[in-house]
């Protein structure tokens, strides 16, 4: 597995009818096999730079964007939306906003259906992804019976279905007790291993312990550790 080279330029971002940027002339490469995490107090825009790294901003949602994201030195914005989510995957704090299907297999194999990928392939995605989620045993379980820990990491795996280069993972385990955080924290590892970007936001340090830097966003400014 591949990581996607990630690459953000002179990039300054505010909302629609604010004329206060939320933060200016942000600078940084993401490399594959790399993670960094990001943190900083509530509203200093963690969530809003992932949606811009993620492309939701402004394909789904306004924002007005100054600067370059790349991804392997295209333009994200020029990516059609099939192969960006092949590229980056986004998994959100609250697993509702991304789970709607009525079996834990079917949420798993939605990406991959999507993608026209042919029904073996597709049925080895899902074994994969319960092996790693350790959630074979609700296959075909209804995700609405899930723990919230459980559906975190159900919304990982149809993530990881997927098979993107870059994992965004924004507070995706606040949710979750010691356990599931263990679970998530041995997910992440063999997945740098392997190649693969990630980002992880987070307002609590040990949850960023995967981390090789630290992006700290706070008052309109950024600044690494």
């Amino acid at each position: 597995m591949n990581g996607t080279r990630l690459v953000v330029k002179n990039f300054t971002f505010s909302f629609p009818d604010d004329n206060y940027p939320l933060w200016t002339d942000l600078n940084f490469k993401l490399n594959p096999g790399e993670v960094i995490g990001i943190t900083g107090p509530s509203g200093c825009g963690k969530s809003t730079l992932c949606y811009c790294l993620s492309g939701i901003i402004p394909r789904h949602l306004p924002g007005n964007i100054m600067g370059k994201i790349l991804v392997d030195e295209q333009p994200l914005s020029s990516i059609p939306l099939p192969r960006l989510s092949q590229k980056i995957g986004m998994v959100f704090q609250d697993p509702e906003t991304q789970l709607f299907c009525t079996t834990v297999e079917e949420e798993i194999a939605f990406g991959p259906e999507n993608l026209c990928l042919p029904p073996e392939e597709i049925e080895t995605r899902i074994k994969e992804v319960l092996e790693l989620t350790g959630m074979t045993q609700y296959r075909y379980t209804n995700p609405a019976q899930l723990s919230g820990g459980e559906k975190q990491l159900l919304a990982l795996g149809s993530i990881l279905a997927l098979r993107p280069h870059t994992l965004i993972l924004d507070e995706a385990l606040s949710q979750l007790d010691q356990e599931g955080r263990r679970r998530v924290q041995e997910i992440i590892f063999p997945l740098k291993k392997a190649g693969k970007s990630l980002i992880l936001v987070d307002h609590q340090l040990e949850n960023l312990a995967a981390s090789d830097r630290l992006l700290h966003l706070e008052n309109g400014q950024a600044r690494w550790s």
